[in-house]
């Protein structure tokens, strides 16, 4: 079985107006009236990709895809330092999922998203699960403040060189790195573009320097971006952990009650060393209906094994029809 279908072009696409001068872009693939599924792109800030498409049967799914806001498609762009960041929260995402399922006229669709994507999605499900009807997770995050500290400084343990040329970008911080990524929220946000660009290269290489480690990741996966990509994803990044994406610290853990009888598949490769796999097993047997499968060769940016149980899940859950 190959591990996604073949390319695919959407059928119909939009700019939806969300309010605060944002416009989200978004498309639908696939058979108009198939299940209907939502694809929740990591980053925060990476825009969704083209290659979601293909983990979605065409023949059986609707497959949704949108830019979150600042970043892909959609307007304005937070790579422009005149977009006013105070309209870009985790709130302000979901309500913009709200709409966007109303503008598509969908009743209940699954959701599909790893990384940030994943935090976005409990978030979401939590908040309206009368309208989710299925969730796969690849790469759980839950992007609790402890999460962050382990990204941005925790990790430096295992990569004292990179971690040190990665504090050493914002020389202002706290010698102990405990407020890295508020300085690099105050670096994105300043008005000398050469700060930004600065900024955005020695963040992308720490993110680089992370993943580099993994049997299947290819070379530099965030710095490899073009230019107002990187500077995008950067600024939305260090803007939504410097405030704890918004959410009270473990609360999309103690809530994932409110999942129960939304079945769930969860995705994690052991060798994660941005997202260890404890988050995963914790979210596990924090949700009653979620099953997690543990990938051995896979890290947080997958392998032909991981994509080849996103493939499977989703597959499977083509069969219950739903939504609209």
């Amino acid at each position: 079985m190959s591990a996604s279908y073949p390319p695919i072009e959407p059928y119909d696409h939009g700019m939806l107006d969300v309010g605060d001068g944002n416009h989200v872009y978004w498309e639908t693939c696939g058979n108009p009236a198939g299940k209907a599924a939502l694809v929740v792109h990591g980053g925060p800030g990476s825009g969704c990709s083209t290659r979601a498409r293909q983990s979605f049967d065409p023949t059986r799914y609707r497959a949704v895809l949108f830019d979150q806001r600042g970043c892909g498609r959609s307007t304005p762009h937070a790579s422009d330092p005149t977009t006013d960041m105070r309209y870009n929260t985790t709130d302000h995402l979901i309500a913009d999922i709200e709409r966007l399922r109303e503008h598509l006229g969908v009743e209940r669709w699954l959701l599909f998203g790893g990384s940030w994507g994943s935090t976005l999605i409990l978030a979401y499900a939590q908040r309206y699960p009368h309208r989710v009807s299925e969730i796969v997770i690849p790469a759980v995050t839950t992007t609790r403040r402890s999460e962050i500290d382990w990204l941005y400084r925790g990790v430096g343990r295992f990569l004292p060189a990179e971690w040190e040329r990665f504090r050493a970008g914002v020389p202002e911080a706290d010698p102990a790195g405990g407020d890295l990524v508020a300085a690099y929220a105050r670096r994105m946000a300043d008005p000398d573009p050469a700060v930004r660009e600065r900024a955005a290269d020695h963040w992308c290489a720490w993110e680089d320097a992370v993943v580099a480690g993994e049997p299947h990741g290819g070379p530099n996966p965030y710095g490899g971006r073009p230019s107002a990509a990187r500077l995008a994803l950067v600024r939305i990044v260090t803007h939504y952990f410097a405030h704890g994406a918004w959410l009270e610290e473990g609360v999309l853990l103690r809530d994932a009650g409110r999942l129960a009888g939304i079945p769930g598949v969860l995705i994690h490769g052991r060798l994660d060393l941005s997202s260890p796999l404890d988050t995963a097993w914790q979210l596990a047997r924090a949700w009653p209906d979620a099953e997690l499968t543990v990938i051995a060769d896979a890290g947080h940016l997958g392998s032909d094994a991981m994509r080849a149980r996103i493939l499977a899940a989703l597959d499977g859950f083509a069969r219950t029809r739903v939504g609209g």
